[in-house]
This record gives C-alpha cells, sequence and structure tokens, in this order.
C-alpha cells in the first residue's frame, strides 16, 4: 500500500513543534548559563525553584483552561493569547535587570509557552487521525529538534562573537531573545491559518464555574478507565526525570566545573540525534506497539541517569550524555503525547490534555524540587540526580500494566 501523504493541516500543525522548540532549547542551553552569570553563587538551587514555580502554575491552570479551549472555536484563541504573551516576555527577558526579575519574567515566558504546547497537543485530535497520531507527533518533535538549531546556531554565534562584534553580553542576549520571539511567532502562523477545531463541545454559559466543578468528575472518568488510569500513572513518574534532566542538565554540567560552550555544543548534538530518533521511534511504535517502545524509552533513562549521577566529570562525557538523551528524548515524549491523544475523548481533547499535563508539570515539580533540595542540603548534586531513577523504576511497572488494546466503552 503506498505511503499516505502529509496533509497541509498535519505539516502546519508539525510546523508549531519547529516555532516553539527555538525557546526550548534556549531555556535549556543558553538561558540557564546566562542566569549564572547573573546570579551570585551557585545557580541551580535558584534556576530549579523557578523552574517548579513555572510548572506549577501551569499545572494549575491547565484543566480549567483545558475544559473552556474545548468549546467550539476556543482552542486556537487560547494559542493565539499564550503565544502572544510568550513573546512579550522572551523580548523582555533581554532588558536590564536584576537576578530576581529576570527569574520572574522567565518564569512569565515560560509559563506561556508551556500553556500554549499544551492546547497544541489538543490540537493533535483536530490535525490527524488515531491512525496516524504516532507517526505525525514523532515528526512534530523530530523537525522541532532540527527547526529550533536554525535559530539558536544564529543565536549563538551572536553571543558567542560578540567581542568582536562590538557587543555586551546582555546587547548580545537581548539580540537572541528578539530572534527566538520572531521565530516563534513565524511557524505559530501556518497552524492558526490551516488547522481547525473539528472536536468540540457546545459553547457554554458560565464555562468557568463549570469547568472547575467539572475537574472531579473528569477525574474519575480517567480512573475509571483501566488503560488510561495506569497510563497516566506511569507518565507521571517516568515524565519526571525525563523533564528534570531536560531542564537542569546545563545548570548541572556548569556546576561540575563544565566549559559553557562545551556543554552549548553538546546540546547541539542532542538536536540532531534526536531527529532520525524520533522519527525511528514513530515508525517502531506503530509497527511493535507504542507501550513496547515507551518502555524501551524508559529504560534507556534509567541508564541515563546513572550515568549522570556517578560518571559525568568531563566534557567528553557529557557530549556522551548528549548523545544518549537524544536517543530516547523525542520518542519517549512524542509516543506519549500520540498514546494519550488515542486514549481521550476526542471532544473533551483539551481538558484531557489538561490533566496530561498536570502529571507531567507536577512530577517535573517534584523532579526540580528534589534535585535542589538535595544539592541543597548535601552540596552534592549528584545524589539529586541519582534518585530520578526510582521513578523511571516505578514508571516502568505501571507501564507494565497498561493493557495492550484500548478497551470499549
Amino acid at each position: 500500500m503506498a505511503k499516505q501523504r502529509m496533509s497541509k493541516a498535519e505539516k502546519s500543525w508539525i510546523m508549531y513543534d519547529v516555532g516553539n522548540s527555538a525557546l526550548v532549547l534556549l531555556a535549556t542551553s543558553i538561558i540557564p548559563i546566562y542566569f549564572k552569570s547573573l546570579a551570585d553563587g551557585p545557580a541551580l538551587v535558584a534556576w530549579s525553584y523557578g523552574e517548579t514555580i513555572a510548572s506549577l502554575v501551569v499545572a494549575l491552570l491547565m484543566p480549567v483552561l483545558g475544559s473552556i479551549a474545548d468549546m467550539r472555536g476556543m482552542k486556537k484563541k487560547f494559542i493565539v493569547g499564550t503565544v502572544a504573551t510568550g513573546v512579550v516576555a522572551t523580548v523582555a527577558l533581554g532588558l536590564p535587570t536584576e537576578p530576581i526579575a529576570f527569574l520572574v519574567i522567565y518564569i512569565v515566558s515560560s509559563v506561556m509557552l508551556n500553556s500554549s504546547m499544551v492546547f497544541y497537543d489538543a490540537l493533535l485530535v483536530d490535525a490527524t487521525s488515531d491512525e496516524r497520531m504516532d507517526e505525525i507527533s514523532s515528526q512534530g518533535y523530530a523537525w522541532g529538534y532540527i527547526g529550533s538549531v536554525v535559530p539558536f546556531v544564529v543565536c549563538l554565534a551572536v553571543v558567542l562573537m560578540r567581542d568582536s562584534l562590538g557587543l555586551a553580553l546582555q546587547t548580545a542576549m537581548q539580540i537572541a531573545f528578539v530572534i527566538t520571539a520572531a521565530w516563534w511567532v513565524g511557524f505559530t502562523i501556518p497552524m492558526l491559518r490551516n488547522v481547525e477545531q473539528t472536536h468540540y463541545k457546545p459553547l457554554q454559559e458560565r464555562a468557568v464555574a463549570k469547568a472547575v466543578g467539572g475537574i472531579g468528575s473528569t477525574l474519575k472518568r480517567i480512573w475509571a478507565d483501566r488503560q488510561l488510569r495506569f497510563f497516566i500513572l506511569s507518565y507521571f513518574f517516568y515524565i519526571d526525570g525525563v523533564h528534570t534532566i531536560i531542564k537542569l542538565s546545563t545548570s548541572y554540567g556548569s556546576d561540575l566545573g563544565i566549559d559553557g560552550t562545551q556543554l552549548v555544543l553538546a546540546l547541539l548534538v542532542t538536536q540532531f540525534v534526536a531527529f532520525p530518533s524520533a522519527i525511528a521511534y514513530g515508525k517502531l511504535g506503530t509497527r511493535l506497539g507504542t507501550k513496547a517502545m515507551l518502555q524501551v524509552g524508559i529504560a534507556g533513562y534509567t541508564f541515563i541517569t546513572f550515568f549522570a549521577a556517578f560518571f559525568l566529570h568531563t566534557a567528553a562525557e557529557f557530549w556522551f550524555l548528549a548523545i544518549m538523551v537524544g536517543l530516547f528524548q523525542g520518542g519517549i515524549q512524542a509516543l506519549s503525547r500520540s498514546e494519550f491523544g488515542k486514549l481521550c475523548p476526542k471532544d473533551h481533547a483539551n481538558e484531557y490534555f489538561g490533566f496530561f499535563d498536570i502529571f507531567g508539570k507536577y512530577a517535573a515539580i517534584m523532579g526540580t524540587f528534589i534535585v535542589g533540595t538535595m544539592t541543597a542540603l548535601t552540596g552534592n548534586g549528584s545524589l539529586g540526580v541519582a534518585s530520578l531513577a526510582v521513578l523511571f523504576a516505578i514508571g516502568f511497572v505501571f507501564m507494565a500494566r497498561v493493557p495492550g488494546a484500548k478497551q470499549e466503552a
């Protein structure tokens, strides 16, 4: 059978991953290093708590806003609002400011970015079919990795060549933030033009009150579905480790004394490795089963955690770690997104993805809090990193209990 070509809606949906990934890459590489240059002393603890606050805000907002966004014509309105606010905050990061003010602005930018991605994830059910979700979700992550490299390389060049260009560090970072914000806007437009919300519930009066009141009912429906229940429990634990490693890798490496340039270049390698790996994950998920490939990803991250905790000391070892992360990162995130999209009711996709994000963001709160607290108490970041292996183990056990096929209602 001939391979089905991607529709305009599918391609446009994928483009948003290209747009938002530029800020994601900047936030996991250059921004923590820049914040460390603004702050006095080790920055890992402050950065960990900043990420914790941003994750908590998103986790609290998404169930209510997600329920409202499920109404007819609302998904893209929420995307416009979060992207516009996030872009303004991103540009504002380049303004002269104190470390605390910078962290507050970053939290706003992060909240808007991650909120927009919840609405974007839920739009997957409108952009494609259940049969193609693994492939399209994986293509989104894959092209996001490669697409984010283009503006990032330009930003990195401006920062590294600032002396020869006659620029101060803050001016170079300001240019980087403007480039990243413009890239985000440019790749949002095709999705807003070409993807229509085809699954929705009717517009309702007193939508906010009903959304708040319906949180308990939605949780009961999720818990009553055995497949969703074990999947979301597994996701809660393993995505904790994934998000924590993504968010804190450069801060951890920087505190170990690894040169900032080496850290950033190694993360660029992650992007290039992740591109074919994410696509391969989508194909293997369709062929071997999404559950099996998620278990492979969890096992891979367990190895990554132990390596980071006990063997990471030099730039070369950080490069090896970056390659290993690239092999599993995009795949485990893409298949988690597509599997949940296949399991949830399509006309309540945003509401369900709001809870999906709660489990992901609350896990990220737990992970970053553990790392930050253990580092502050012991003065050894390795102990906090090592604790993440327990979370991957629990996630693997719950994933093993997920039924192999969706049960009929």
